[in-house]
């Protein structure tokens, strides 16, 4: 019934503004009035009792599915709104028992060593490209930008991203350099053309290797820059460098040895490694229901407390931590409003509902970055106390150099499909 979910609502909601409006067309507001007004709208009779029920997995689907209806603001305000206010308020004695039976069998699942890594990847990765062109910037970059000064836009903010985790890389011209997780080949083709390095990049997902191959064919890069389908289970030879951002994540809890003892067999003595994924401040448990159903099955945000022991008995040395919070919140909002700006578009690749999943992901994630204290962390490692210098000072020289670079460097041509 709607008035479980107004229930639910009156415990969360303590300041703001949002008014509910049943299917009968009854009129309940919440909140002490301040800020922006959010009006919502229930379909049927019935999801407001599902919500209730089980709001982690349900208030996504009645979005999705068009039984809760945002007729004033959007869903991103609204879930920003509960997160304000602390969700937790929310839960009852059922959802308490609801959320522990998910951890234990999340917790259960996550430890058995099982390599589901190719179907994961394609379950989001081999989306129609097409897709990701309505709201990535040019170069196809889909993890977080580095906003570093603040003010500017998402395109210089990516470059940012890619020069900063280059400089941490101390390429020198002709080393070879591991990609683990390559995308659609921008920081690939970004590290060759800027030090003069030879890139192999790997990934799981078909449509990223079409599209990323035809980029550095159509760049001339060919003989420098190249991307298979493979798992990094299955890597072979020895690097320079390796770099792997935003992979990391779908690596696993119970994988996370296997990862970096794989990743010191391939490096040379005196390489290095950065690392760059979304992390949090301490261990979940479990992962959100919703978003491992519909957006990233098997993904897994972890702590340093549970990376760092994998990392020191595969032998590395910690050189360099940096967190970067809401660095992704801005990211996201971008995405966000680029995506929603051409709405139409994605409805012809795929339909409504679809739309309104990806929306609900994207403010979910902006909203979770924004109130849940999600930093993104760059982890830089080497086997090799030497490896990389005793002060940071080469990180900004080294981004100078590569900003005069950028200055001459062609455009990249549009992605092609």
């Amino acid at each position: 019934m709607v008035s479980e979910f107004s229930a639910m609502l009156g415990r969360v909601i303590r300041t703001g503004r949002l008014q509910l409006i049943d299917p009968a067309g009854g009129v309940a507001d919440f909140g002490d009035g301040s800020g922006p007004a959010l009006r919502v709208r229930l379909a049927d009779d019935e999801v407001g009792r599902e919500i209730a029920a089980d709001p982690a997995l349900k208030l996504g689907e009645a979005y999705m599915d068009g039984r809760l209806v945002v007729e004033e603001g959007d869903i991103f305000e609204m879930l920003s709104l509960l997160r304000r206010n602390g969700i937790r308020r929310a839960a009852t004695p059922g959802l308490k028992a609801k959320s522990l039976l998910r951890m234990l069998a999340y917790q259960f699942s996550a430890r058995v060593p099982v390599n589901r890594n190719r179907r994961n990847v394609a379950h989001h990765y081999d989306l129609d490209a097409r897709l990701f062109d309505l709201f990535l910037d040019h170069d196809w970059q889909y993890s977080c930008a580095y906003f570093q000064p603040r003010g500017i836009s998402l395109e210089e903010a990516q470059t940012a991203k890619k020069r900063h985790i280059t400089a941490k890389l101390l390429l020198e011209p002709g080393q070879r350099v591991l990609e683990v997780g390559s995308g659609w080949g921008g920081l690939g083709m970004y590290m060759a053309e800027s030090s003069g390095v030879d890139v192999t990049g790997i990934t799981l997902s078909e449509e990223q290797l079409a599209v990323s191959r035809a980029r550095v064919a159509e760049r001339g890069l060919s003989d420098r820059v190249r991307f298979e389908l493979t798992d990094y289970v299955d890597l072979k030879g020895e690097f320079d460098r390796i770099v792997s951002v935003g992979m990391f994540e779908h690596v696993g809890l119970a994988n996370y040895g296997k990862f970096f003892k794989t990743m010191a067999r391939v490096l040379k003595k005196e390489g290095v490694f950065v690392l760059h994924y979304i992390g949090r401040v301490k261990p979940a448990y479990t992962i959100n229901p919703w978003i491992e159903k519909y957006i990233f099955p098997g993904g897994y945000l972890p702590a340093l407390s549970e990376v760092l022991p994998a990392i020191e008995r595969a032998g590395f040395l910690v050189k360099d931590v940096e967190m970067l919070p809401m660095h992704y919140a801005w990211t996201l909002k971008a995405w966000r409003e680029r995506f929603v700006a051409r709405w139409d578009e994605a409805a012809k690749l795929y339909d409504e509902r679809f739309c309104r999943m990806w929306e609900f992901y994207l403010a979910a994630m902006e909203a979770a970055f924004r109130h849940d204290r999600l930093p993104i962390i760059q982890l830089q490692l080497a086997r090799h106390q030497d490896a990389v210098p005793y002060a940071r000072d080469y990180i900004g020289e080294t981004e100078a150099q590569l900003r005069a670079f950028e200055a001459t460097r062609p455009p990249l041509a549009p992605v092609r499909f």
